[in-house]
């Protein structure tokens, strides 16, 4: 087995959930997923410490997702479990619609390593435990960096 195959075997799964909270989207997410380590196979020789692999594939997933999305310039807002178009009231969708995509813009604008931390926080449900080690860093730092990428994104919505 290559170190790639390896790679791909303990991340798959975990790069699939982590697109997945980003597009709400099953079949989008899976297929982000297969561009995701597409890219990575690409770039497998830029990987200078495996050990920080699924670091390195959150960041590609997280680029992919939001070159899929400045291309597309909208969300997955249905899935095939939710409700019939003409239940849904169409004000507030548009209101929804136009919110998230202001938070998406505002986070695609948070400088490193706000937007990240934030991103494996939230969209990738990582512990700040986990995030730490990830950037080699203290619980402590990931902690406040996660804090200040809230405050940042805050202001910037308002």
């Amino acid at each position: 087995m290559t170190d790639f195959e390896r790679i791909y075997n303990e991340n798959a799964d975990f790069i699939y959930k982590y697109l997945l909270k980003m597009c709400g989207n099953g079949s989008l997410a899976e297929e982000l997923t297969q561009e995701t380590f597409f890219r990575a196979y690409m770039n497998f020789s830029g990987l200078r410490d495996k050990s920080k692999a699924s670091s390195w594939l959150c960041s590609i997933a997280k680029n992919t997702y939001f070159a899929w999305y400045n291309e597309n310039k909208k969300l997955s807002d249905y899935d095939a479990n939710t409700e019939a178009a003409d239940e849904v009231d169409t004000e507030s969708f548009f209101e929804r619609k136009e919110l998230t995509e202001k938070a998406f813009a505002c986070l695609h604008k948070l400088e490193e390593p706000y937007k990240e931390v934030f991103m494996l926080c939230v969209f990738g449900q990582l512990s700040l435990k986990d995030i730490s080690k990830l950037f080699g860093k203290s619980e402590s730092w990931a902690r406040v960096t996660f804090y200040r990428a809230k405050q940042k994104l805050n202001e910037s919505m308002r």
